[in-house]
């Protein structure tokens, strides 16, 4: 059973930078896909970014390019936000799944574990 922690979150300003980061509790994330996903009051979960191990293939949703990069090391998931908006305001969540069952990381449904989210907040 893997445990997922994320961290990084925070209050900024809009135009400012954060970096989040996950972690795996007990092992690396050698042979997973891993994911992140935001959720704002009152709105679905939605897709943020995903990645396969070795940063072979990566997505991002739409709302996300050109700002955010997902990246991916042997004991940490990263997602650097850059020119963070106050649509960006939501809690976000790491996930992680089997890559070899893996086969779209838009779908939620396809990741294994959680993390318990980390609050980011944009203020204009």
């Amino acid at each position: 059973q893997v445990q997922l922690v994320e961290s990084g979150g925070g209050l900024v300003q809009a135009g400012a930078s954060l970096r989040l980061s996950c972690v795996s509790s007990g092992r690396t994330f050698s042979g997973y896909a891993m994911g992140w996903f935001r959720q704002a009051p009152g709105k679905e979960r939605e897709f943020v970014a995903g990645i396969r191990w070795r940063g072979s293939l990566k997505y991002y949703a739409d709302s996300v390019k050109g700002r955010f990069a997902i990246s991916l090391d042997n004991a940490m998931l990263y997602l650097q936000m850059n020119s963070l908006k106050p649509e960006d305001t939501a809690v976000y969540y790491c996930a992680a799944a089997n890559m070899s069952t893996m086969t779209s990381l838009l779908d939620p449904h396809q990741y294994d574990y959680w993390g318990q989210g980390t609050q980011v907040t944009v203020s204009s």
